[in-house]
């Protein structure tokens, strides 16, 4: 039971992000048929269910209310806002995906996963630190360098971009010389430079017993403004256009290339427009690349040039005879 206990909670909470609103009896109708008691209870106790709602508000911050007069019906107040909270969402997906795997026998060796870089051996470490706000010693090699290299990182936020784990960090060295050199011999150098590690590329990661000053003021969201991944960009968003022809149009509805996407009320047969506020980073152009010949970048003329760069790379790499 103890050992099925988390699993539970992040049960009960799908199970009413799915259906919305459930009765006591409807709950036991959805468990006896989730297979996730293994043969203990075929229905879950009152007063087991409230200690799980009451658990699950203080893991989760889920508040799984009752609507008395609409029946005693549950239901998750603020489901907006757990809908929008990429991490809480990650994690119950997760878990739900593990729990139905481990409860039905028939799935075993029928559901494959992609292989991910190895990073999150160090996620105890920098969590660890970023709660304690303690500075970390890592030695990390960067794709192309020719050695790896150690130093200290104060450890702001963790990301995942494209199966990848990052660290984005103050780097102490690189702020502490700009103030330096601001110092003596002016300038505007920016004093708290932050820069992003993947953690697959660390090497090594330790504690140590400095602490630094996390700074409330910082915004990772402006930070990432406009960014289609993990590159960071000082310059603003500019309006990118793109032209979707066939099955392309499906793909980046259901998967769109940026939060601000938004599809173009105009009258095309032969394909589809959309919109959005991106700054022109690699990552950006990685993301246009990898939709092939389904779309076309319209605006603006500077990443259409950019673009045909890449085509024309493209062409010279599988122009014909080249390996003859």
């Amino acid at each position: 039971m103890a050992a099925n206990i988390f699993g539970r909670y992040v049960w009960l909470i799908e199970q009413f992000m799915r259906y919305g609103r459930l009765t006591y009896e409807e709950v036991n109708s959805l468990w006896r048929r989730s297979g996730l008691s293994y043969g203990e209870e075929d229905y879950l106790p009152l007063r087991t269910f409230h200690n799980h709602r009451k658990a699950i508000f203080d893991i989760f911050d889920v508040n799984i209310a009752c609507d008395i007069k609409g029946g005693y019906k549950y239901y998750i107040d603020g489901i907006e806002d757990l809908e929008k909270d990429n991490l809480r969402l990650w994690l119950i997906d997760s878990y739900t995906a593990m729990n139905q795997i481990k409860a039905d026998s028939k799935l075993k060796g029928r559901i494959l996963f992609e292989n991910v870089p190895s990073g999150h051996k160090w996620l105890n470490t920098i969590t660890e630190a970023m709660r304690n706000n303690q500075t970390l010693h890592i030695t990390h090699h960067g794709f192309g360098k020719p050695e790896a290299w150690s130093f200290d990182i104060e450890p702001y936020y963790l990301k995942v971009v494209k199966r990848r784990w990052y660290v984005l960090a103050r780097n102490p060295y690189y702020s502490e010389r700009n103030s330096r050199k601001n110092k003596e011999k002016g300038g505007n150098r920016p004093e708290n430079v932050y820069m992003v590690y993947a953690l697959d590329r660390i090497l090594e990661c330790q504690l140590t017993e400095k602490t630094f000053a996390f700074d409330k003021n910082f915004d990772i969201d402006a930070y990432f403004q406009g960014c289609c991944g993990i590159i960071h960009s000082d310059k603003e968003p500019i309006k990118v256009v793109v032209k979707a022809y066939d099955n392309g149009a499906d793909y980046l509805r259901t998967l769109p290339l940026h939060e601000s996407q938004r599809e173009l009320d105009i009258s095309d047969d032969e394909a589809t427009y959309f919109e959005m506020q991106v700054c022109p980073t690699y990552d950006l152009y990685q993301s246009l690349l990898a939709q092939a010949d389904q779309i076309e970048v319209i605006e603006p003329e500077s990443v259409r040039k950019q673009m045909r760069n890449f085509a024309k790379n493209l062409m010279s790499y599988y122009k014909e005879g080249k390996n003859d």
